[in-house]
């Protein structure tokens, strides 16, 4: 089965992540069926489609927009799928609704984005967390590469361009290519943020 323009996609898990298990026992982090948050963002690729030449293959690992699995509520009150439904546990993703792909044990970022790590804020008196607009590229590609923008390189990018993943048990930001602003020299005292819930 393959679909003419749109890859055939599952969730890797379940369609959602707001129940953890901790301890043998079930913890559910949120009820709220309309949160983008707490949507899964992992699946398996069943099918390429059949006119699109690109990297992603079969059975591939990818991560995708958090409207793909989701599910709402229509203004009637009547639970639905997302447009991206197709039958059973099965989804249809643009290429435009890909970010980033697994192979071989691999994370690679698809072309126009990075992800980056945030850094923790070193300013004592500052209650965010985390440094503001900066980070270290943990997965980019071909192009960034090109351009010096490679893994452990730590950036700049403008303000509200960030949009929040968890990957492998970190939190990430996808950047886009185009908003990144600057490329600092590491200094080597770079902390990473990785908050405790994860």
């Amino acid at each position: 089965m393959q679909s003419v323009f749109n890859f055939i996609v599952k969730p890797k898990l379940e369609r959602t992540t707001s129940i953890k298990q901790i301890e043998g026992k079930e913890l559910i982090l949120n009820t709220d069926l309309q949160s983008h948050e707490f949507t899964s963002r992992h699946g398996i690729v069943i099918s390429k489609p059949l006119i699109e030449s690109v990297d992603i293959s079969k059975d591939d690992e990818i991560i995708v927009h958090h409207n793909v699995f989701r599910r709402f509520y229509d203004i009637r009150g009547n639970e639905k799928n997302s447009k991206s439904y197709f039958e059973d546990d099965k989804f249809f993703v643009q290429y435009d609704q890909i970010f980033l792909y697994k192979r071989n044990n691999e994370w690679k970022s698809l072309d126009g984005y990075c992800f980056v790590k945030p850094l923790v804020n070193k300013n004592k008196f500052d209650l965010n967390k985390e440094q503001p607009l900066k980070g270290i590229v943990v997965y980019t590609n071909d192009k960034l590469e090109k351009i010096g923008i490679k893994k452990n390189t730590l950036i700049g990018f403008t303000p509200n361009s960030e949009y929040e993943f968890i990957i492998e048990n970190q939190k990430l930001y996808r950047i886009k290519g185009n908003s990144i602003t600057i490329k600092y020299e590491r200094q080597g005292n770079e902390k990473e943020y990785n908050p405790s819930w994860l």
